[in-house]
């Protein structure tokens, strides 16, 4: 064959060549495509955020994390690891006093005073349902009670270097317990270290039976009976009964200067993260600023496995 007529020939299959080469990666062409758009962050209505690798210690995403605010019953985290640090009984009974109401707030309780429960159940309603005379019970019974459970509260955020936090009370109520998203990031990270804090933090829903006194019988002969009352108490973050998210630790917070709080430690995308969303507006909206920051992590890993494949791909 003479060289003008190879030529031609080459020139003829060239396109065909090419075409072929390309449809055998078309997904990888797609991916590449959208990798750029993934790695925009996400808009978040929190004032404070912060998004952390907690495997190496990449900070993902970072908004005020600086900026000191009140943090609500995140304080209950804290609360937590202090009572378990000084191994008291967990079968020991707790009762509710007028100690324990909130003379701050006002705010409402289904546990009554008399009530009388374990200090376990006391420690899974502060941490589930996030309540009130739970979590000050746990503190009143401390050694040295109130006083020296407070102070133990401080110690162990310096012993944690969470310079920039202090807390006043063991609930959450005053807006006087203060502290940073960099600083509630080292705290999950600490309370990920305990096996009771992660199981608890995640039960979506949480039983205790309660005696009652119940008058029952006719109109004309009554006469009061004790029986047993199961009360079911739900977890304050919804996203620990939801399939699509992997959670290993929560707990949310609100009073009106802290607004609606949320830390957690979950599994997003085989990598384990801690999120800290402070001051958020709004009831759903922390709720729907972790689905943003979950959906955002999942997009910016399938981008850079795509980047990653075309470079192997010679693409």
């Amino acid at each position: 064959m003479n060289l003008p007529r190879l030529v031609m020939l080459c020139a003829m299959l060239m396109p065909f060549v090419w075409s072929g080469a390309h449809a055998r990666t078309p997904h990888l062409q797609q991916l590449a495509e959208i990798a750029p758009a993934n790695l925009e962050e996400p808009q978040l209505n929190a004032l404070s955020a912060l998004v952390l690798n907690q495997g190496n210690g990449e900070l993902l995403y970072r908004k005020n994390i600086d900026v000191e605010t009140p943090i609500a019953s995140i304080t209950k985290l804290m609360t937590a690891m202090v009572m378990l640090d000084a191994h008291l009984p967990m079968d020991a009974p707790i009762t509710i006093s007028t100690e324990d109401i909130d003379t701050l707030r006002h705010s409402g309780s289904r546990l009554a005073v008399g009530t009388t429960l374990s200090r376990s159940e006391m420690l899974h309603l502060a941490l589930i349902a996030s309540e009130n005379r739970a979590a000050y019970a746990l503190a009143r019974t401390y050694p040295g009670g109130i006083t020296r459970f407070i102070a133990a509260m401080n110690n162990k955020a310096r012993k944690l270097q969470m310079m920039h936090t202090r807390f006043e009370d063991p609930t959450g109520l005053t807006s006087n317990n203060r502290s940073t998203a960099e600083d509630l990031a080292k705290l999950v990270d600490a309370a990920c270290k305990y096996p009771q804090i992660r199981d608890i933090t995640t039960t979506g829903t949480y039983e205790i039976a309660r005696p009652a006194l119940v008058r029952v019988g006719h109109k004309r002969k009554k006469e009061w009976r004790h029986v047993v009352r199961r009360v079911e108490f739900h977890n304050t973050n919804r996203l620990v009964r939801d399939g699509n998210w992997n959670i290993e630790l929560s707990k949310t917070g609100f009073i009106n200067e802290a607004g609606h709080c949320l830390v957690m430690q979950a599994k997003i995308a085989n990598k384990q993260v801690i999120i800290v969303l402070l001051d958020t507006y709004g009831k759903y909206s922390r709720i729907a600023d972790a689905e943003r920051i979950k959906t955002w992590l999942e997009q910016r890993n399938e981008g850079r496995v795509a980047l990653k494949l075309d470079r192997m791909n010679g693409v």
